[in-house]
């Protein structure tokens, strides 16, 4: 259940369309589904204003599936699943007699992003949009992963890849995008400057994503987080390494209270 369905719910109670017993059953059904093995969260989307989203990774495709068809039996439409690989999703697109097709269908997956969507991309889009950009190519896929975690959830989205300090004209012949965003998400591995440089320039919050780029002693990607931790550019906060859809979520909150 979204925070719209409650709010017609209770006016549909108001109106006296549906009884306070009837509305009462429904919220006391809500709050979970316990499959045994999960127990689906059926709540979120009132409190945080998303529904769920299933992390793949450690997940067998059939318990995928399972909870993908609990999900969309409860009235979730569209259900996001991060961190799954490519044999995966097309074990769990088998199992739900479904095609494997682009944005727009019923399944969709992203070999770069290691996400499935099903039931299609919101037709809605904020008119404020999300930045996301990378220090270079390599960073794409946790790029991916951000970007679509914010399409997801009704972002209008601008990507700029490979925009690194090492060629700083690249990412300065973007300036009016950096401009007119709301939020930018900065992508880099090696040595993470990116996100400085990004929070000298813009007047929105910049949300910092180390990855896991670079050579022996970047760490996988610790020298990066450091860099980015100790960032001198006011208004930069940091997310955890590779953890593009942790940026993307959090970006979008951001997005959606501007556009309030």
């Amino acid at each position: 259940m979204e925070k719209q369905e409650l709010i017609d719910l209770l006016t549909s109670v108001s109106n006296h369309t549906t009884s306070v017993e009837e509305a009462e059953l429904k919220l006391k059904e809500e709050p979970f589904l316990d499959l045994g093995f999960a127990k689906i969260d059926t709540h979120r989307g009132i409190r945080q204003g998303a529904h769920e989203v299933i992390y793949g990774a450690g997940k067998t495709p059939e318990r995928i599936a399972e909870i993908v068809r609990k999900m969309k039996a409860a009235g979730e439409e569209r259900i996001l699943i991060t961190k799954t690989d490519e044999e995966k999703a097309n074990q769990v697109a088998h199992l739900l007699d479904m095609r494997i097709s682009d944005k727009d269908s019923d399944f969709y997956y992203n070999l770069d992003a290691k996400i499935i969507i099903v039931g299609g991309l919101p037709k809605r889009r904020t008119k404020g949009k999300i930045v996301v950009a990378t220090g270079g190519t390599s960073d794409i896929p946790v790029a991916e992963e951000a970007a679509l975690t914010a399409e997801f959830l009704g972002n209008t989205v601008t990507r700029l890849y490979d925009v690194g300090v090492s060629g700083l004209h690249r990412l300065l012949s973007h300036t009016d995008e950096i401009m007119t965003a709301n939020v930018i998400i900065a992508i880099a591995g090696m040595e993470g400057a990116l996100a400085s440089v990004i929070g000298g320039l813009a007047d929105c919050p910049v949300i910092a994503v180390p990855t896991s780029v670079g050579y022996g002693a970047n760490i996988g990607g610790l020298s990066a987080l450091l860099s980015m931790l100790n960032s001198c550019a006011s208004g930069v906060s940091v997310v955890n390494i590779d953890n593009g859809f942790g940026a993307g979520y959090q970006a979008s909150m951001i997005n959606h209270l501007a556009e309030k």
